[in-house]
């Protein structure tokens, strides 16, 4: 439920006079900007001034009315585990070094940005990474197509700055500086896993449906919406996240070879310039700009012909309705309401499993036994909770099993839906994902 107060100030919002599409949580632009700042702070920010803002936000928070003391506490959780990771970053930065202090100190507290990297401490060099870890995150997960693989290359990319932090000539910033080393952690991940894309194989016994497989990337996983840039932060930033997070276009990159998908994400994507591309992974400009050309046309052959069959904009009102309508379909174990949702072309899989359908008709043969309690094959009595992952809605799905009294978490539903707000794919993916999305691993 929408806080009819803003989230910043505890002040009433202005009346929506009918307006349509997502809420405000702010009263004002100043507003808006205070709660930006406060979650991201300014690159120069030190561990000293986290804590500080730690400080001030335990100050600040007002036990009434409960919205805001929800809004407060949320603020104060995000900072703490941003100290958290500040503080394990330079942990383990730290045990690179033979001193835990640089042996001559600077004469002043040296800024977080461009040259000047090289004399940071480790817990300084941990608050200036922290500032670039969400961008340079999705930038190693739109690399992979793993949030599990994109956290720990995350951590390799900071770890790798740190040594090389001697070298660092700030000819670029910071920021670009740490993208380099990032695009190269997840080419040297890339070659040491040669992951490729196959197709989905028929299994024994089972209707799949008359369409073609589907291409099987195991290691595909979501992405969550909280770690992406909001539209009231930044509605340009947002829009370009949701068009190139969307799994439709992620499982497309995952067919370029690693060094043309390098290219094109640092070239169309952080639009980065044919030169900058170049140095980032020691080529030629030529030899960039070959790759490029080779990776475009492969790319617009895995997307869907129209574009907007794949891009989606921000969830309308009728996809959240049918997202709840799902959701409460599984849970009163309503078949048909639940076939009802359903486009007739709908595609169902669930990566890393080999399971896979195409068409309505298979899906419906394979859910029918899995939701009738009087079925041998009776999996369970649901519930759901809403999320969102890579632009799109999503469902966390428990499960109850027969002679248990606990629902734990089972599968989390990705949704896309066709221009008629029918769901035309679902991808189900692992339940050890939940946290990431801030749902928890049992009901």
């Amino acid at each position: 439920m929408v806080a009819d107060v803003c989230a910043v100030c505890g002040k009433p919002l202005p009346a929506r006079a009918g307006r349509t599409g997502r809420s405000s949580l702010y009263c004002s632009a100043a507003c808006r900007q205070k709660a930006y700042r406060r979650r991201h702070g300014p690159e120069e920010t030190g561990v000293e001034g986290l804590i500080e803002d730690l400080a001030r936000q335990v100050k600040e928070l007002a036990p009434t009315p409960p919205s805001v003391l929800y809004s407060g506490v949320s603020e104060l959780s995000s900072s703490v585990a941003r100290l958290r990771r500040v503080a394990r970053v330079a942990r383990d930065t730290a045990k690179e070094s033979v001193t835990r202090r640089p042996v001559t100190e600077p004469e002043t507290r040296p800024r977080l940005t461009g040259s000047e990297v090289a004399a940071l401490t480790e817990t300084d060099f941990a608050a200036l990474t922290e500032a670039h870890r969400r961008e340079i995150q999705v930038h190693c997960y739109r690399m992979t197509g793993s949030h599990d693989d994109a956290e720990d290359l995350v951590q390799e990319t900071f770890l790798r700055a740190w040594r090389a932090r001697d070298g660092f000539e700030g000819r670029a910033g910071a920021r670009t500086w740490l993208y380099r080393i990032a695009t190269n952690a997840c080419l040297d991940f890339q070659r040491r896993t040669a992951r490729r894309p196959q197709r989905y194989e028929p299994i024994p016994g089972m209707n799949h449906g008359t369409g073609e497989p589907p291409a099987r990337i195991t290691w595909l996983q979501p992405y969550p919406d909280d770690e992406l840039p909001s539209a009231e932060e930044q509605p340009e930033a947002a829009a370009l996240s949701r068009e190139t997070l969307e799994l439709v276009f992620l499982a497309a990159l995952q067919h370029l070879p690693p060094r043309q998908r390098a290219v094109l994400i640092l070239r169309d994507v952080l639009g980065l310039t044919a030169a900058e591309t170049a140095e980032a992974l020691g080529l030629t400009v030529a030899s960039a700009n070959s790759a490029l050309q080779r990776a475009r046309p492969t790319l617009r052959d895995r997307l869907p012909g129209h574009r907007a069959d794949w891009t989606t904009a921000e969830p309308t009102r009728a996809q959240r309705a049918v997202l709840q309508r799902y959701m409460t379909a599984a849970e009163q174990l309503d078949f048909g309401a639940m076939t009802e949702l359903l486009s007739e072309d709908v595609t169902l899989t669930m990566p890393p499993n080999p399971f896979w359908f195409t068409g309505r008709d298979a899906l419906v043969d394979f859910l029918r036994p899995t939701l009738d309690p009087a079925s041998p094959m009776f999996f369970g009595h649901w519930r759901h909770l809403p999320a969102r992952a890579n632009g799109q809605l999503a469902a966390g799905g428990y499960v109850r099993r027969p002679g248990t009294n606990v629902y734990r978490a089972q599968v989390l539903d990705v949704l896309r839906f066709d221009t008629d707000d029918r769901i035309v794919e679902i991808t189900s993916f692992e339940p050890h994902l939940f946290p990431a999305f801030g749902l928890p691993l049992r009901l």
